[in-house]
């Protein structure tokens, strides 16, 4: 063969060994399968107790219950049951110790997530009651006149 032909090949070949040797340098010894089979896929044997320690930010809506009863209570009996506290109140990870960091989101945005009238037939959303927000009073906060711990179909 002529120099022509052999000289991308040789580049070729030392560009895929110049990769494998980056690539050795760089990912960690420990990733990889990590077990009999696929089950989680490729991940960090060694990230297993870097999650372990990782704060944990949402308590779920039973943390909320054990002092909140009353908004709670009424909030189970509600449509919007479903929905965890934290997605309105934020993550509850220092609460009670340290109220003042868990700020109650009061924005219409929040509510406009679900509540935009937007046109999915197939996707359970249009079953939602929906507004039009710039037709429903725009530029103010839905619990103006909603109470969402206890919303009810005739309020929309």
């Amino acid at each position: 063969m002529r120099n022509h032909v052999l000289r991308p090949l040789y580049l070729a070949i030392a560009f895929v060994v110049l990769l494998l040797l980056v690539r050795q340098q760089i990912v960690p010894a420990d990733f990889g399968v990590n077990g009999e089979n696929f089950t989680y896929g490729y991940h960090r044997a060694g990230s297993i107790e870097d999650w372990k320690s990782f704060p944990i930010k949402y308590q779920g809506k039973e943390y909320c219950a054990g002092c909140h009863v009353e908004h709670y209570d009424s909030n189970m009996a509600s449509s919007h049951r479903s929905i965890p506290c934290e997605n309105c109140h934020g993550p509850a990870r220092n609460h009670p110790e340290t109220p003042a960091t868990l700020e109650i989101d009061q924005g219409r945005h929040l509510c406009l997530r679900c509540h935009a009238g937007l046109p999915y037939p197939t996707s359970q959303r249009s079953e939602l009651p929906a507004i039009d927000p710039e037709a429903h009073n725009p530029n103010m906060e839905c619990i103006l006149c909603h109470n969402p711990h206890k919303p009810s179909l005739e309020d929309m």
